[in-house]
């Protein structure tokens, strides 16, 4: 390896704390433009997880009647459906993100790893205000609070593990490869309906749930219902039928983090003339 690839941007993160301020600065720019000129401002990152939330729920309740033996399933769906349009957010978000700064990677030299960490940043930060209204509906509904909401910190830092080294492999992918992204939409649309958001884990035949849970998405939401709505119902760890069972599930987030991180620093030296 040459001195010039060893000081090229993104090769090696000398200062991890620049990294993060740049980051958290990017993020929080994007952040503050997205609702900038907007009457209603942050009440429209509300808007589309509780109006889909809505139509959902009276289709799975009143139609279909899917609720009627899972308790607060409406409580269990909000969440659900917030926590995975998150993973798509940041996902969804990285896969253009170096395209997107084309400019800005061209002009200024800095860590090319402070583009999708400001993604990541960015869905954390709308993340976090659209949970403040699903904890108050929850509480107001007459769920929890429990010693065990104490998990959800952890099962969203899993998720954005998942996401982000995900989001990282795709960024670069799309570099070289602009099909990515309507391939990602598809695969993104498959998950959604294979992870248990607008159903629970206990719907799934026994002889798949080992199976099925083994999906990183679907073991984190089943996690996510035992300690947040409802305890009595089966853990990630009973459901993919014992504890370390869930190395699957766990590996293939670390696997995913790993292979994202590799990858992007690979291309990171690159990623400017290969726009």
């Amino acid at each position: 390896m040459t001195t010039a690839t060893l000081h090229a941007p993104g090769a090696r993160m000398r200062d991890p704390r620049r990294v993060l301020s740049l980051a958290w600065a990017l993020a929080l720019t994007d952040w503050r433009l997205r609702f900038y000129g907007s009457v209603l401002g942050y009440v429209w990152s509300l808007a589309r997880p509780f109006a889909i939330f809505g139509v959902i729920y009276f289709v799975f309740t009143e139609i279909v009647s899917l609720g009627d033996s899972v308790d607060h399933y409406a409580i269990y769906i909000l969440f659900g459906m917030v926590l995975f349009q998150f993973f798509g957010e940041v996902t969804g978000g990285s896969v253009t993100s170096l395209v997107g700064r084309e400019n800005l990677l061209r002009k200024v030299r800095f860590p090319r790893l402070v583009i999708p960490l400001a993604v990541a940043i960015t869905g954390l930060l709308n993340l976090g205000m659209t949970l403040i209204a699903v904890i108050i509906f929850a509480l107001i509904s007459g769920v929890g609070p429990y010693w065990s909401w104490l998990e959800l910190p952890v099962l969203i830092g899993l998720l954005a593990a998942f996401a982000m080294g995900l989001g990282m492999l795709l960024s670069v992918l799309f570099v070289r490869y602009r099909d990515i992204q309507p391939i990602w939409d598809v695969i993104l649309q498959m998950l959604f309906y294979a992870s248990p958001i607008l159903y629970v884990v206990t719907t799934v035949p026994a002889k798949y749930q080992h199976i099925y849970v083994a999906n990183p998405i679907a073991a984190i939401l089943t996690q996510m219902r035992h300690a947040i709505i409802d305890p009595s119902a089966p853990s990630a760890a009973t459901a993919i039928g014992g504890t370390a069972r869930l190395l699957v599930p766990l590996g293939i987030i670390a696997a995913s983090a790993v292979v994202g991180v590799w990858a992007f620093r690979r291309e990171a030296p690159r990623i400017a003339e290969n726009l």
